[in-house]
C-alpha cells in the first residue's frame, strides 16, 4: 500500500507536525555513521566518554533533521517538488509538507536554521571537551548539508549531490571518532567510505524517480545528464566501490578481517541494482530496490561497527 502524504487535518499536534517534517525514519543512517566512529574510537582502544558519545549523536541527528527541512525549503523555492508527478511516497519528492499545506515556505525555513542554529551552539559547547579541530569537521559538514540544495551553490543541481552525501557521512563518522580520540584519525576515513557510498546509492536510486521534475527545475543531476538508462549502471558501480574498498582495505591491514562480515549486505545491493537496470524508466515499479538500498546501509554499516568491536573482544 503507498504511504499517505501529510495533511493539516491529520496533524493537529504542533509538536508532531514539525517533528515530522525532519523525515526521522531516514535519520537512522546518521545514527549508524556515528556508531562506525565511536566503533574506529573503540577498537583503537580508547575508552568511549559515553555522555559526550550521547551528545555527539543526538548534535548529529538535528544537524540531519536540519539539512532535511532546509532541501525542503529550497526544493518548495525552485519547484521541484511541487512538480513531482511520479514521487514516490515517502522516498523521494520530499515531505509534502509544504506542498500539502502542512508548513508554510516561512515556517520550513526558520525551522531548519533554527535547527542548525542549535547545532552550531551544541558544536561551540562540545569543541571544550574534544578539541578545536571537531570546528572544522562540524562547519564542513553543515556547509554541505547546506550547499547542497541552497543557492547560489545548489551542489545537488550541479551534478555532484553523490560527492555531498559521501562527505557528509564520512565527516560524522571522523567527527564521532575525533569527540573520543580528541584529535583526527585516519581510521574513520578508511572504515566509513564504504558506508557512506552505500548511502551515496540510497540518494542515487532516489533520483530516478525524481528525474523528469529535476529537469524541468533545472538540476542537472547524474541522472537528468545521463538517462535513466544509462544512469542506471552508475548504482552498481557505486555499490562495487563500496565493497571493493572494505575487502582491500582488510586485506592491507587497515582494518580488522572481523571487518568482513559487512560485505554480506552486497546482496541487497545486487538486488537493488537488478530491479533499478530493469525499471529506470518506470519509476512506480522501484520501491523494492529503494527500500533493499535502505537495507543494505543499515545493515552494512551495522555490521561494519559490530566486526571493529569484535576485533577488539576477540584480541582479549
Amino acid at each position: 500500500m503507498p504511504a499517505i502524504e501529510p495533511t493539516l487535518d491529520r496533524l493537529h499536534n504542533p509538536f508532531l507536525r514539525y517533528f515530522l517534517a525532519t523525515r526521522p525514519a531516514f535519520l537512522s543512517v546518521t545514527f549508524i555513521a556515528c556508531l562506525i566512529g565511536l566503533a574506529t574510537a573503540y577498537s583503537d582502544g580508547l575508552p568511549i566518554n559515553a555522555p559526550a558519545a550521547l551528545a555527539t549523536v543526538v548534535f548529529a541527528l538535528v544537524a540531519h533533521a536540519g539539512v532535511n527541512v532546509l532541501n525542503d525549503y529550497y526544493d518548495a523555492l525552485n519547484g521541484t517538488d511541487a512538480a513531482n508527478a511520479d514521487r514516490l511516497f515517502p522516498f523521494t519528492g520530499g515531505s509534502r509538507f509544504i506542498q500539502n499545506g502542512v508548513l508554510s515556505k516561512g515556517e520550513t525555513a526558520v525551522f531548519g536554521f533554527s535547527l542548525f542554529g542549535a547545532v552550531m551552539a551544541a558544536g561551540l559547547w562540545l569543541m571544550q571537551v574534544a578539541g578545536p579541530g571537531l570546528f572544522w569537521i562540524g562547519g564542513a559538514g553543515l556547509f554541505i548539508g547546506w550547499a547542497y540544495s541552497a543557492p547560489p551553490f545548489k551542489l545537488d543541481s550541479r551534478g555532484i549531490g553523490e560527492l555531498c552525501v559521501a562527505a557528509g557521512f564520512m565527516l560524522i563518522a571522523v567527527g564521532t571518532d575525533y569527540v573520543q580520540r580528541h584529535g583526527f584519525a585516519w581510521d574513520p576515513v578508511v572504515a566509513s567510505l564504504p558506508f557512506a557510498l552505500l548511502v551515496t546509492n540510497l540518494l542515487y536510486i532516489n533520483q530516478f524517480p525524481d528525474c523528469k521534475a529535476d529537469g524541468s527545475a533545472g538540476k542537472r543531476t547524474v541522472i537528468v545528464r545521463l538517462g535513466p538508462a544509462r544512469a542506471a549502471w552508475g548504482y552498481l558501480l557505486i555499490g562495487v566501490a563500496a565493497y571493493a574498498w572494505l575487502a582491500a582495505t582488510v586485506m592491507a591491514g587497515l582494518l580488522p578481517w572481523p571487518a568482513l562480515v559487512a560485505l554480506l549486505p552486497a546482496l541487497f545491493t545486487l538486488k537493488a541494482g537488478r530491479v533499478l537496470l530493469r525499471h529506470a524508466e518506470t519509476p512506480f515499479e522501484l520501491p523494492p530496490g529503494i527500500q533493499m538500498t535502505i537495507l543494505a546501509a543499515v545493515s552494512h554499516g551495522t555490521l561494519l561497527a559490530a566486526g571493529l568491536a569484535a576485533a577488539v573482544w576477540m584480541a582479549r
